[in-house]
């Protein structure tokens, strides 16, 4: 279909066309007429993003993100707050609805809960685009009513929203609670154990007695280094002095022995002296010499006194080596067991040490729960409560008739191309050209002075006359 014959379809039904959308029009505005009245109160909260949480610290990062938003505009248009708002004004009291719930589900199912569904039928919530404010409307055609539940509905949801955060907490408190009892018990344990092993070990804290042993232990091998020093030197002196007392550096060093070789020296000089002038058989040269045999036996019992003193010198060395190694050998032993002991009362206080921080971090951890189980602050707060409206919201008469215009044309437009197709007519050229495939030649005009009557009108196509066809009038 040509838009040509569209508008010729038009102009011929044109009364239909106009009836249609007269009675569209008509039936709109008288029910907008009777509709009842409606009235809209809208509160507005705002959901505070950038503050930290009162309980942690810790900022809310992606609080203003579109699904957080999604969020709480679910919980504000759940039965949960729902039922809180029939909770605080007490509707759950009313008598007639209780009575008209009876009636339509004859006492099935929870009345709080019908009465909840009943309520947010007529509630409507709506996000900011490009803020964290939230439109909270309701409609009734009570004025002071829908602005009653506009702001109920606000409160019901602060309320729910601290819930949320407190009933969590309060499990977790719970749980903590619980914990820190044990976490207590096994802590008080493991302490009477550590201090019943380091009363049966004579150990403190402080490790002090391990300290003084390895200290020890260091003395003695200092002790036994410098006494091995001493002894193979004193070994070795005794081994000369053996081989040759009188050459040994202690029997040289005796004063004894120096004043006696030193006495025998002049001897033996004035002997010379007293042989070249005297002669052998002199009676001084053989005192003399016998002076000096009695000085050299003193002198050879003397050097035999002082290695005998460097070899009981050695051997006291030695004995006390073996002393000390001895002492060195027990208190090793002493050490290593004090160490194993050290080992062991460090595990047991590092175990003390863990349950203690465990029971510290548990502690706190209850303790910031429980105040987060008592907290009444959030992040969201009234922005605007809502007043009693003035004007009503609806029905909105000048938009149902925009509307109502708008529908009827097309209804209007649907009704004539429908009866054109139920009732095909000629109407213009292109119509007999598409009927038949056929040019058309010639029209014949419309008689003047009166109008063409049905089967007046005669086309010739192709020389043949057609048969009658129906006139546009």
């Amino acid at each position: 279909m040509k838009f040509s014959q569209f508008l010729s379809i038009l102009h011929a039904r044109w009364m239909a066309v106009s009836m249609v959308l007269c009675m569209t029009v008509g039936v709109t505005t008288a029910v907008s007429l009777m509709l009842p009245k409606s009235y809209t109160a809208t509160a507005t909260v705002m959901i505070d993003a950038r503050s930290p949480d009162p309980m942690t610290g810790v900022m809310m990062n992606g609080m203003a993100a579109p699904a957080y938003m999604a969020t709480q505009v679910d919980i504000l248009t759940s039965t949960r707050v729902a039922q809180r708002v029939v909770q605080n004004l007490g509707i759950a009291n009313n008598a007639q609805l209780l009575s008209e719930w009876r009636e339509k589900t004859d006492g099935r199912g929870i009345f709080e809960v019908w009465v909840a569904e009943l309520l947010l039928k007529n509630l409507n919530v709506k996000p900011a685009r490009e803020s964290t404010v939230i439109e909270v409307s309701y409609r009734n055609a009570d004025p002071k009513f829908s602005s009653v539940l506009a702001n109920a509905f606000v409160q019901a949801y602060i309320e729910t929203s601290v819930g949320l955060r407190a009933s969590p907490a309060k499990q977790y408190s719970t749980f903590f609670e619980d914990r820190s009892r044990k976490l207590r018990q096994e802590l008080e344990a493991a302490q009477v154990k550590l201090a019943a092993f380091q009363a049966q070990n004579g150990l403190t804290g402080q490790d002090e007695r391990f300290d003084l042993e390895t200290m020890r232990l260091n003395e003695l091998s200092s002790q036994l280094v410098a006494l091995q020093a001493l002894s193979v030197d004193a070994e070795s002196r005794s081994r000369q002095a053996g081989r040759s007392a009188d050459r040994s550096q202690e029997v040289i060093a005796n004063g004894l022995v120096s004043g006696l070789r030193a006495d025998m020296s002049r001897q033996e000089a004035r002997l010379r002296e007293l042989k070249a002038r005297l002669g052998d058989a002199h009676p001084q040269v053989i005192e003399l010499r016998a002076n000096l045999e009695e000085l050299r036996v003193r002198i050879d019992v003397e050097s035999q006194r002082v290695a005998g003193g460097v070899d009981s010198n050695s051997q006291i060395m030695q004995r006390r080596e073996s002393e000390v190694r001895a002492a060195l050998d027990t208190q090793r032993t002493k050490v290593l067991r004090l160490k194993d002991v050290r080992q062991e009362l460090m595990v047991r206080m590092r175990e003390v040490e863990s349950l203690q921080r465990n029971y510290d971090q548990i502690v706190q951890r209850m303790t910031q729960t429980d105040m987060e189980s008592q907290n009444t602050q959030t992040n969201i707060a009234l922005l605007t409560p809502a007043t009693e409206p003035v004007e009503p919201s609806g029905p909105r008469l000048m938009l149902n008739i925009l509307l109502s215009l708008f529908l009827g044309s097309g209804l209007a437009i649907g009704f004539a191309v429908i009866r054109e197709m139920m009732d095909r007519r000629v109407r213009t050229l292109e119509d007999i050209s598409g009927q038949f495939g056929m040019p058309v030649l010639g029209v014949l005009p419309r008689p003047k002075g009166r109008p063409l009557t049905r089967g007046q009108a005669r086309l010739t196509l192709s020389g043949t006359d057609v048969p009658q066809v129906k006139s546009s009038t």
